[in-house]
């Protein structure tokens, strides 16, 4: 596991959040989107998380141990599910991890604390939406106790590589 701290994500990161993102458009298999978003789109789909102190958008860095300095390898956040208030009680879990950063931990520093942070916010259940043949995200939901509750079957979404894929939908009570 990499040295690392997660914090609420700032002005200052607004660039990093969105070539994270972005890189994730471009490798695929992560988000639906794409073509790679714009700085204003991921500063306005930031800006969306309102309340900040229920619906956190947090910023996962490395620190280096030698230099003490420090690289944002990630981002993640809790969302409103649904505009309906009958949903109040339910949060959409999202995390985006660089590339190069994929299978050192990070991944499950940053759901562990989304999850933390979203009982600590009082909600009942967290729910995410990822693609089905994404075996990292897949095995991180199973890892955390989540239940797969829904399957968009027959290749419905793209991921930018022409090939249509299957959607999952996973939640966990918390």
């Amino acid at each position: 596991m990499l040295n690392h701290v997660i914090r609420p994500a700032e002005d200052r990161d607004l660039t990093a959040i969105a070539d994270i993102y972005n890189e994730a458009v471009i490798r695929g298999g992560a988000s639906a989107d794409l073509e790679p978003v714009s700085l204003d789109a991921r500063r306005a789909w930031v800006d969306s998380h309102q309340p900040r102190t229920k619906y956190p958008v947090v910023v996962i860095d490395v620190i280096d141990e030698t230099t003490g300095t420090r690289e944002t390898a990630g981002f993640g956040s809790l969302s409103k599910f649904h505009q309906r208030a009958g949903y109040d009680g339910v949060t959409e879990l999202s995390y985006y991890i660089a590339g190069k950063y994929h299978g050192r931990g990070l991944g499950t520093a940053m759901v562990r604390w989304l999850l933390d942070a979203a009982v600590s916010r009082g909600f009942r259940h967290a729910v995410t939406i990822i693609y089905a043949d994404n075996a990292g995200s897949v095995a991180l939901m199973r890892k955390f106790g989540f239940t797969r509750f829904g399957l968009l079957p027959a290749a419905v979404a793209t991921a930018g590589d022409d090939v249509l894929h299957d959607m999952s939908y996973w939640y966990r009570k918390l």
